[in-house]
């Protein structure tokens, strides 16, 4: 009997996550990929001899399938991962203090730190306290916690305006790419519940030695075709039609060919939207409306050295976060800085050049040798659809609708996986994508 085909379209983390567990199940795999490149929104460019990333991304210890997938990438020893959670806090009034774990086990790891954290007044850190002990007891997966959202949850749990701007979106930016007051609850609670508040250990940060395209795209080729992966660049779907009476094999029709590629399954790994028009037979899915939030990175290339942490929290400023990338662009002497901004949607239409001057006075407040150095180069990258939009609601349209087709089956960080649009939460909805269209 032959095996099973397995056409899996698109050529991100998931989609690779997808089509090394199908391979590994012994199917028969071809990968499409409209773009020239794997990796999805995780992608790297050279210029003026440097490597740039689209954007910075970091992991945590408890990304169990992430990190499962750089073993199997061979790619884990390029990447850095905390022994112990230490996350510094800057504000431009000159305030330092780090968000570290203790040796002793949660939710006492955190608590030295957030007794002594210079950005709250204390009493304003005895009621955050009070607060992530409560939310400790949530369960993310109530479904009536997505029907409100994070901040007015906090709001009812004695956190003011303070304390929600200099301490929970600290954490409630970066990973659910909405502020407090915008994102559901179920999900801010899964997040921190999971990274920082049930297990010690969970919250230790990670983050790649290299550049991503080395990180992901490149090693992922190598490793699909030594699993017997056909692998197709520059090749976009069209569409997926359902098996014709007595057929039972699904028509997947490319764009610019006269051709198509027959499948037993598919697994559609791209962007909601684009899943939508994929399928033509399904009317209107639920997950076609998702919204999505925007991530905009300032790059600036220094002459020389202004930050000495490899990256920092800020508050008080329009600049969130700012990372170290110096190593992993091949800069020699100098500096190469990352401002990573969430939510950004009102940063979309702001010009470069506002951009870069802007954000280089915000860090000359946070770092006072900013103020003497030169800027050598400056690159502005911008993801408009970076996630879906973690709003109230957003459970819902993150499932499959019912008359989803059998033999087909989704992945992205937009499925319903418990986790937000991460890529610990690509990863685990390939591999699921996979285990549904083949069990």
């Amino acid at each position: 009997m032959s095996a099973t085909r397995v056409v899996v379209i698109g050529g991100g983390l998931a989609g690779i996550a997808a089509a090394l567990q199908a391979a590994d199940r012994g199917a028969e795999v071809v990968l499409l990929e409209r773009q020239a490149r794997l990796g999805g929104l995780t992608w790297s460019f050279r210029r003026h001899g440097l490597w740039f990333d689209n954007g910075h991304h970091i992991f945590l210890r408890c990304c169990t399938a992430y990190r499962g997938l750089l073993d199997r990438l061979g790619v884990a020893t390029l990447t850095c991962l905390q022994e112990r959670l230490e996350l510094p806090v800057l504000s431009p009034n000159g305030t330092y203090t780090a968000i570290r774990r203790s040796g002793l086990p949660a939710p006492l790891h955190l608590a030295r730190s957030l007794l002594t954290y210079g950005h709250l007044s204390l009493t304003d850190r005895i009621r955050s306290g009070r607060a992530a002990l409560s939310m400790r007891k949530l369960d993310p997966a109530d479904p009536k916690l997505d029907e409100i959202a994070l901040g007015q949850w906090l709001e009812s749990h004695g956190q003011g305006d303070r304390a929600i701007e200099a301490l929970w979106d600290l954490i409630a930016l970066p990973t659910l790419n909405l502020h407090a007051s915008s994102v559901s609850l179920a999900l801010a609670a899964m997040v921190f519940k999971t990274g920082l508040l049930d297990s010690a250990n969970a919250g230790d940060i990670g983050w790649s030695r290299v550049p991503l395209a080395h990180l992901h795209g490149d090693p992922a080729i190598a490793a699909l075709e030594k699993a017997g992966v056909e692998v197709l660049l520059r090749t976009p779907a069209e569409s997926v039609s359902t098996p014709k009476a007595g057929s039972g094999r699904f028509q997947v029709a490319l764009r610019r060919s006269s051709g198509d590629i027959q499948a037993d399954r598919v697994v559609v790994a791209t962007s909601p939207q684009r899943a939508a028009k994929l399928l033509p037979a399904v009317r209107s899915p639920a997950f076609a409306r998702l919204g999505t939030s925007a991530v905009v990175n300032i790059q600036l290339v220094l002459d020389r050295k202004v930050m000495d942490f490899p990256f920092a929290g800020v508050v008080d400023s329009p600049v969130q976060f700012v990372f170290d990338r110096t190593d992993s662009s091949g800069l020699r002497r100098g500096q190469f800085l990352t401002i990573s901004l969430s939510a950004a949607d009102s940063y979309m239409r702001e010009s470069q050049s506002h951009l870069v001057s802007s954000f280089s006075n915000a860090l000359e407040e946070l770092f006072p040798a900013m103020r003497h150095a030169r800027i050598l180069d400056a690159v502005v990258t911008r993801e408009r659809h970076a996630t879906f939009r973690a709003a109230p609601g957003s459970a819902a349209l993150r499932r499959a609708p019912v008359d989803w087709p059998d033999g087909v089956s989704l992945a992205g960080a937009w499925c319903d996986t418990g986790w937000p649009a991460t890529m610990e939460s690509a990863v685990r909805s390939g591999v699921r994508a996979v285990r549904e269209v083949l069990s």
